[in-house]
């Protein structure tokens, strides 16, 4: 099936090729755009930190690389259940970069469809605040 995986269970992934350098984009993911793909919150960026945003997702840092990508788990409150994010980033040319959003360990096929909407519209927002 679409979108399922042997390991992962469902899956989705969400990417885009942004007319910025890699460290600009960088710098805004870590920085004040958490608040926008993640939330209110500090990330401590080392294997295994939890995190808890004000909106009330709480989660553990699994991977931390800088200027490539933040591996996380990812539990809003109103969920039964951990997923897995990640953000990752990599050179696409000169002044350009691309952001990938990728969710795993969805309950199903619905949820999957509203998490594409979620990092869809998560990923239109990182743009607007890119270019702010």
């Amino acid at each position: 099936m679409i979108g399922k995986t042997k390991d992962a269970g469902w899956e989705i992934g969400v990417s885009k090729t942004v007319p910025y350098p890699l460290e600009h984009v960088w710098d805004y993911l870590s920085g004040p755009g958490l608040a926008v793909w993640l939330g209110d919150v500090r990330l401590e960026p080392e294997k295994g930190a939890p995190y808890e945003t004000a909106e009330g997702t709480v989660g553990e840092i699994r991977g931390y690389h800088e200027q490539e990508k933040i591996r996380l788990t990812w539990r809003p409150k109103d969920w039964d259940h951990d997923s897995t994010v990640q953000v990752g980033l990599r050179r696409a040319g000169p002044g350009k970069t691309v952001v990938v959003f990728h969710q795993e360990r969805l309950t199903g096929p619905d949820e999957r469809v509203t998490q594409r909407e979620h990092w869809r519209a998560v990923m239109k927002a990182v743009v607007v605040g890119l270019g702010g």
